[in-house]
C-alpha cells in the first residue's frame, strides 16, 4: 500500500534518439513512454515514413491505451498516431512542393536558347513596314540582356591545357572563370526537426487522453492546434517567399527569352510578307507560313550541319515525289477542267469548315509547307520576263557569231569551234530563286549579266601561217653561134615556191553549264535549295513552255482525209517525226541540242527534226523566247485560224492563254475540221495528236519554206 505521507517523486520528460522517456529524479529510474511501436528509420523519406505509420494505424489499438474500453464496443484508435501520420504527410507535401518549384525554375531558366539578337541590314531598317517589328525585336533583346546580366554569378575553377609548339610540351593552367550561377536551391535540413515533431506529438497525445473529460482542456487544445497551424503556414510561406526571391532572376531571364523569341519570330514573319506580297491575300498561306517560320527559328540553334544536310536531302526526295504528282495533276486538269473547278470549290468549302479544328491543321500543314518550300516565289510574269531577258542576251550572242565575217573582214579563213547556245530555263529560275527568293528583272539584271559572262566565253584569235604558193616565171637564155658569131636569145618559163602570210581568225565559244555556275556561286544552303527547285521545276513545270500535260495515248491517223493547202510541205520530215512516236524521256533530242541532262524537250524535238533534214535553222529550245521570234523575224508566221498550213510547219500552243507559248509540235496535215500533229514531250513522250482548227490554245504556226 502506498504511503500517503511519502512525497511524490519528481518525474521529468525528455526526448532521446529512441523517443520520449520519463526520468524519475528521485530514484534515478527511466521509462520509455513513446507510443511508437518501433524506432523510426531516419533513412526513409517522409512519404515512406508516413506510409509506415499509416500501416501501424490500421492495426489494433495499443494495449497501453489511457482510456478504458466500453464493454462490447470497438477500441478507439490512437489519435496521436493519426496526427503523426498527417504531420508526416504535410511535411512530405511541403518538401515535394519545394522540390517541384526548384525544378520548374531550373527548367524555365535553361529551356531557352542563347540570346540571338537579330542583325538587320540597312535595307530592312529602311523599310517602313518593318520598322515597328525591328524596334520590338531590339527592345526585347535589350530586356533579355538585362535579365541575363541580373543572374547571380559565381567563379568556377577551370583547368586549361596548353602546348608549346617549339618544345612540344604541354602545360596545365588553373584559372577562375565567371559563369552564371545555376538556379539550384536546397533547403537546409535541421537534424532536430524530427525529434521536435515527436515531442509535439507526445504533448498532443497527453492532452488527448484527458480532453474528453474536461471541456476547458479540449478548448485550449483546439486553440493550440489552430495557433500551430497558423505558425506552420506562416513559416512555409516565408520559406516559399525566400525561395521565390532567390529564383526570381532566373524566372525573369526565362520570361525575357520567350518574349525575345516571339519578337524575332514576328519580325521574320513580316519580313517574309514584305518579300512575298502574294502571301497577304491568302489567310491559309499566312498562317502556315508563320508556323513554318516559328519552327525553323526554334530549330536553328539546335540544328547541326549534318542535320541541315539530312533535312535538305529528305526535302529533295519529297520534292521529287511532289514533282511527279504535279505532272499528273496538270494532266488531269487539262482533261477535266470543269470537274476540277467543282472539286476545288468543294475543297475550299471543306477547308472553311475544318479550319476551326486542330486536326485540320495537322492534316494540311505538311502538304502546304512542302508546296510552299519547293515552289518559285516570284510572280509568273517576273519569271517569264527574266527568262526572256536572258534569252535576249543569248540571241545577241548568236547574232554576233553570225556576223563574224562581216564584222571582221580581210581574213583568208574563218575557223569555228562553237558549243551550243542555250540553257535550261528552270536552271536559271532555280538559281535566282535560291539566291534572291523573290525577284524582278530590275533586281537581277546585273546578276543575269554576270551569269551570262560566266556561262559563255567567246574568243577571237588571229593566227598567221607562212604558206607557199607556186608561181610561174619567165626566164631568158642568151647564146652566140661560134661559126657566125650571131647572138640569139631564148625565152622559157619556170615555177618557184613563194612564201606568203595566210591570215586565219579562230572563233571559239565555250558554254559552261548553269549547274556548274550554281556550285561556284551559291552557298551550301542555297545550293541545296537550288537542287530542290530544279527537281520540282518550282511546281510550275510549264511556265517557260516546253511540254504538254496530256497523258492520253497517241492517236490513230487511219481514215483521215488530209486536205492540204497550196503551200508545198515536206513529207520526209513528217515521216521522220512519226517514226519517233513512242519515245519517252526525250533522248537523244535534248542531248543533240547540247544539254547534259533532260529538259522540257518539245522544242528540242522540233529542232532535231529540222536538223535531220539538213537545216541549220530554225534551231530553238524555248518556244516563246526563241522559236516564235525566229519565225516572226523571217516573216514566216501565221496566227490561229491560218488555213494554208502545210506538212512540216511548226504549231505553237498557249495552254493557259496568258499570251506566252508553252508547247510546240510539227504539223502532219489538216482535214476539214482538225489539224494533226506530231509532238515531243506530250506527257513526256512523242505522240500523234489532233485539235479543232479553231482550238483556243493554238497560238499560231511557224511556216516553213521548203523551196
Amino acid at each position: 500500500m502506498k504511503d500517503p505521507l511519502k512525497p511524490r517523486d519528481k518525474i521529468t520528460q525528455k526526448m532521446t534518439r529512441d523517443g520520449a522517456i520519463a526520468e524519475n529524479q528521485t530514484t534515478g529510474d527511466t521509462e520509455r513512454i513513446s507510443k511508437r511501436t518501433q524506432d523510426a528509420d531516419f533513412q526513409k523519406t517522409p512519404e515512406q515514413q508516413a506510409a509506415q505509420d499509416a500501416a501501424q494505424l490500421q492495426g489494433a489499438a495499443s494495449p497501453t491505451s489511457p482510456l478504458p474500453h466500453v464493454p462490447g464496443a470497438a477500441p478507439k484508435a490512437d489519435t496521436g498516431k493519426t496526427e503523426r501520420v498527417m504531420k508526416h504527410i504535410d511535411a512530405a507535401h511541403t518538401r515535394k512542393a519545394s522540390k517541384k518549384a526548384v525544378r520548374k525554375a531550373q527548367a524555365e531558366a535553361t529551356a531557352g536558347t542563347k540570346s540571338s539578337r537579330l542583325q538587320f541590314t540597312d535595307e530592312e531598317r529602311a523599310a517602313p513596314e518593318l520598322e515597328k517589328y525591328i524596334k520590338k525585336s531590339d527592345k526585347a533583346a535589350d530586356r533579355l540582356d538585362k535579365a541575363k546580366a541580373a543572374i547571380p554569378k559565381e567563379k568556377k575553377l577551370v583547368k586549361e591545357r596548353t602546348f608549346d609548339e617549339t618544345t612540344g610540351k604541354g602545360k596545365t593552367r588553373l584559372h577562375f572563370e565567371e559563369k552564371d550561377k545555376p538556379p539550384g536551391f536546397k533547403e537546409k535540413h535541421n537534424p532536430l526537426s524530427r525529434p521536435a515533431q515527436e515531442a509535439g506529438i507526445l504533448v498532443h497525445n497527453k492532452i488527448h487522453s484527458v480532453e474528453k473529460d474536461n471541456s476547458g482542456v479540449e478548448g485550449a487544445h483546439k486553440s493550440e492546434e489552430a495557433a500551430e497551424r497558423g505558425l506552420k503556414y506562416g513559416a512555409r510561406k516565408i520559406k516559399q517567399g525566400y525561395r521565390n526571391h532567390k529564383l526570381k532572376p532566373y524566372r525573369e531571364a526565362a520570361k525575357a527569352e520567350k518574349a525575345a523569341f516571339r519578337a524575332n519570330v514576328d519580325f521574320q514573319y513580316h519580313k517574309t510578307l514584305h518579300e512575298n506580297p502574294q502571301l497577304t491575300s491568302n489567310p491559309i498561306s499566312r498562317f502556315w507560313q508563320k508556323q513554318k517560320i516559328k519552327r525553323q527559328y526554334a530549330k536553328e540553334a539546335r540544328n547541326t550541319v549534318k542535320g541541315i544536310k539530312g533535312a535538305a536531302e529528305r526535302t529533295r526526295k519529297a520534292a521529287a515525289k511532289a514533282a511527279e504528282k504535279t505532272k499528273q495533276t496538270a494532266a488531269f486538269v487539262a482533261r477535266h477542267p470543269a470537274g476540277v473547278a467543282i472539286a476545288v470549290g468543294v475543297l475550299l468549302l471543306f477547308i472553311m469548315v475544318m479550319s476551326g479544328l486542330s486536326s485540320c491543321g495537322a492534316m494540311f500543314s505538311g502538304t502546304l509547307n512542302g508546296v510552299l518550300g519547293t515552289s518559285y516565289t516570284s510572280e509568273d510574269s517576273d519569271l517569264v520576263e527574266v527568262e526572256n531577258s536572258y534569252a535576249g542576251l543569248e540571241n545577241e550572242l548568236q547574232s554576233r557569231i553570225d556576223n563574224i565575217e562581216r564584222d571582221n573582214p580581210g581574213y583568208d579563213e574563218y575557223r569555228y569551234d562553237l558549243e551550243n547556245i542555250g540553257h535550261n530555263p528552270h536552271e536559271l529560275a532555280s538559281y535566282l530563286t535560291a539566291k534572291y527568293q523573290t525577284y524582278t528583272r530590275a533586281d537581277v539584271q546585273s546578276e543575269l549579266q554576270r551569269i551570262f559572262n560566266q556561262q559563255y566565253k567567246l574568243t577571237l584569235t588571229e593566227e598567221v601561217e607562212v604558206r607557199y604558193r607556186t608561181e610561174t616565171r619567165t626566164g631568158t637564155n642568151t647564146g652566140t653561134d661560134p661559126e657566125t658569131g650571131e647572138t640569139t636569145t631564148e625565152t622559157y618559163e619556170y615555177e618557184v615556191e613563194v612564201p606568203y602570210n595566210y591570215y586565219i581568225l579562230n572563233v571559239k565559244l565555250t558554254n559552261t553549264p548553269l549547274s556548274t555556275i550554281a556550285e561556284n556561286n551559291l552557298t551550301p544552303e542555297q545550293l541545296e535549295m537550288y537542287r530542290v527547285y530544279l527537281q520540282t521545276s518550282g511546281n510550275k513545270p510549264l511556265i517557260f513552255g516546253g511540254g504538254s500535260p496530256d497523258t492520253s495515248a497517241s492517236e490513230d491517223l487511219s481514215g483521215v482525209d488530209f486536205v492540204n493547202g497550196t503551200r508545198p510541205g515536206n513529207t520526209a520530215i513528217v515521216d521522220l517525226a512519226k517514226q519517233q512516236v513512242g519515245n519517252v524521256g526525250g533522248y537523244p533530242y535534248w542531248s543533240w541540242y547540247g544539254f547534259n541532262s533532260r529538259v522540257e524537250w518539245c522544242a528540242c524535238f522540233v529542232s532535231w527534226c529540222y536538223g535531220q533534214m539538213g537545216l541549220s535553222e530554225p534551231r530553238f529550245a524555248a518556244c516563246q523566247s526563241q522559236g516564235i521570234p525566229w519565225f516572226t523575224s523571217h516573216g514566216q508566221w501565221g496566227a490561229r485560224g491560218y488555213e494554208n498550213i502545210a506538212p512540216g510547219d511548226a504549231i505553237f500552243f498557249d495552254w493557259d492563254l496568258d499570251g506566252s507559248a508553252d508547247h510546240v509540235g510539227l504539223v502532219i496535215g489538216r482535214d476539214a475540221n482538225r489539224v494533226y500533229t506530231v509532238e515531243g514531250n506530250s506527257g513526256d513522250a512523242c505522240k500523234i495528236k489532233s485539235y479543232p482548227l479553231d482550238y483556243a490554245c493554238i497560238k499560231g504556226y511557224g511556216l516553213m519554206n521548203w523551196n
